[in-house]
């Protein structure tokens, strides 16, 4: 539309001058000649200079990507995480975050500043910077409500002592996973950390005057030619078009009293990139170019306004088509290939775009059957870790009563054990019903009744189909076993079992009482916490695999099995103690793991 216009001026222009021209005859035309050139010089002046805002907003745009990633990467670094969720770390640890940043993918970083949210401070090994300093600083009055966003800001160095002027990136660190209060990181970064706005030549940009200011006028950078000042009018025009709204270039070409001004800002940042062409550069050599301008101009422009056209609509289209590709792409459907066929690089970007969507689509397919081999390998880790001291002492306590009871007690015994064996390897089968559940934990106690005369009776209440309900297998004998331990540690008869199965809430309920000890508090405390937490820190919770171990096994098997569905918990009463299972009640389903 404004190449429409433009077009449209020239033309009404060209006939005022050549109405003129004839009216005026030839002393009159040469001053028409004159004022078409200038303007024609003055605009393809601004092209370029327009074209070279556009270059160094993109360097700005890149430049901010880069410190973006970078202090996304410092977020997700392990060790940072670990200091937002740790109470105290030691010195080590600290010292191994400071020299992190010291490493950080990012150049011209003169010092930073990590603050966690335990007011822990970690700069420069010489930078001797403390809590209070970071306060006074009022440095984390500078991010705003900018909940996880890099920000740049031009501030006075009060953080480091030195008070100057100094470009700073800063930006809130969250935790990956709970919900604490976010620690703050700042960048200060060395006055050359802009100069790489201006690209690989500076030189071609001699003649302008360049530079940074913020959206509040404020200016960040200057590179202004020698001899050239920026008068006050102009800087108050400068600071208006800063404060408007916009994106992109936000001026164009605008005269302003020293000459025409070109800006760019860049959206994340709001910074505003410009040049100024100065008047002298504008009219220099005007005179040289005037009669070559004056010939061919219209044509260039004619040209310039098909060519721009035509290779608009040749390579706009697969970039529209490559666009909606990959923006309508959900994750989930591969099938969505580009076909393009331009013989450009384009083909090539969709060929990438492409083979993308497979490598992708062959990741996904590989994680997930890893992730398959993973769950089953640890189940069977898990299972194979079920202590073994306990067959080893039935033997023990087998041939001790052949020796002693004769042939009687030694058949009973050897009886309940082979069943027990029999249904603990249900060959092979992780999934049992409830009805071969009960019997192995039943012959289970049968045993330990044997080896312990009087010690305990029991009692088993199914009010479930234990032949057609499923679960996985040994999950009550660990709990009988912890039982006959613990709760029964301190006494030598009368003891009490009772384990109840049965459908509560849609779910399957199973429940092991003993009239033993009661469990410690601190203890069933510390089991309990395990729901819902990482499987991980079940196998650290007790890592000596003396205490509590049987229970995290079960723990970890059922979350292996049924997911965040599994709620385990100890209850200590005043005559016992209680545990409870409650898992999902598929029924049938139940037998596939």
């Amino acid at each position: 539309m404004k190449i429409g216009k433009m077009k449209s001026g020239i033309q009404k222009k060209y006939l005022k001058y050549t109405i003129a021209l004839l009216i005026l005859a030839l002393l009159m035309s040469s001053i028409g000649v004159w004022m078409f050139t200038y303007r024609r010089l003055s605009s393809a002046i601004v092209d370029k200079y327009t074209s070279l805002d556009e270059k160094m907003g993109i360097a700005l745009d890149s430049l901010f990507q880069k410190s973006d990633e970078v202090l996304a990467e410092c977020i997700l670094n392990t060790d940072v995480q670990d200091s937002l969720r740790t109470g105290n770390l030691e010195e080590v640890e600290k010292t191994t975050i400071s020299k992190y940043f010291a490493y950080i993918d990012m150049e011209h970083v003169s010092e930073y500043c990590y603050v966690d949210n335990k007011q822990n401070v970690y700069t420069r090994s010489y930078s001797k910077i403390d809590y209070e300093d970071f306060k006074k600083s009022k440095m984390s009055a500078r991010l705003g409500d900018s909940y996880a966003k890099t920000k740049w800001f031009l501030a006075p160095d009060t953080l480091f002592g030195e008070g100057k002027q100094a470009v700073f990136i800063g930006r809130y660190v969250h935790s990956m996973e709970y919900a604490h209060e976010p620690g703050m990181l700042f960048l200060k970064m060395e006055e050359e950390f802009l100069d790489d706005i201006l690209g690989s030549n500076p030189a071609s940009i001699s003649d302008a005057a360049v530079g940074i200011m913020d959206g509040n006028g404020q200016f960040w950078k200057m590179w202004h030619p020698d001899g050239y000042d920026l008068p006050d009018a102009d800087q108050k025009i400068m600071k208006e078009i800063a404060r408007t709204d916009g994106e992109g270039m936000i001026a164009n070409g605008e005269k302003i009293h020293s000459g025409l001004l070109s800006a760019y800002r860049q959206k994340e940042t709001g910074l505003i990139v410009y040049t100024i062409v100065p008047n002298s550069v504008i009219s220099k050599d005007l005179g040289k170019i005037l009669i070559i301008l004056s010939g061919i101009y219209l044509l260039v422009i004619a040209v310039a306004l098909n060519l721009s056209i035509y290779f608009s609509k040749r390579f706009t289209r697969p970039i529209q088509t490559i666009s909606e590709a990959m923006t309508g792409f959900d994750g989930n459907d591969f099938s969505r290939k580009v076909e393009l066929n331009t013989n450009t690089e384009l083909d090539q970007i969709g060929q990438s775009y492409n083979q993308m969507l497979v490598n992708i689509e062959n990741l996904l397919d590989e994680i997930k059957l890893q992730e398959r081999e993973l769950r089953t390998s640890e189940m069977n880790m898990l299972i194979s870790q079920i202590n073994p001291h306990f067959m080893y002492n039935t033997l023990d306590t087998i041939y001790m009563l052949a020796r002693i009871n004769g042939e009687e007690t030694t058949m009973k015994m050897i009886q309940a054990l082979s069943k027990y064996l029999r249904l603990s390897l249900s060959k092979g089968n992780d999934i049992v019903t409830v009805e071969d559940e009960l019997e192995n934990v039943k012959s289970y106690m049968e045993i330990q009744q044997i080896r312990n005369e009087n010690l305990f009776r029991y009692e088993i209440e199914c009010q479930v189909d234990a032949k057609r309900t499923w679960i996985l297998k040994l999950i009550l004998q660990p709990l009988v076993e912890n039982a006959i331990k613990y709760g029964f540690c301190e006494i030598y008869e009368g003891g009490f079992i009772r384990i109840t199965v049965k459908e509560d809430a849609g779910q399957l309920s199973l429940e092991v009482y003993n009239s033993g000890k009661p469990i410690d508090g601190k203890m069933a405390d510390k089991i309990n916490a395990l729901n819902g937490a990482p499987l991980k820190n079940l196998r650290e919770c007790f890592p000596d695999k003396k205490h509590g171990y049987g229970v995290t096994n079960v723990i970890t098997r059922l979350r292996l099995k049924y997911g965040e569905d599994v709620h385990f918990e100890y209850q200590a009463e005043n005559d016992g103690t209680r545990c409870i299972i409650r898992i999902p009640d598929d029924g049938k389903e139940n037998r596939e793991l």
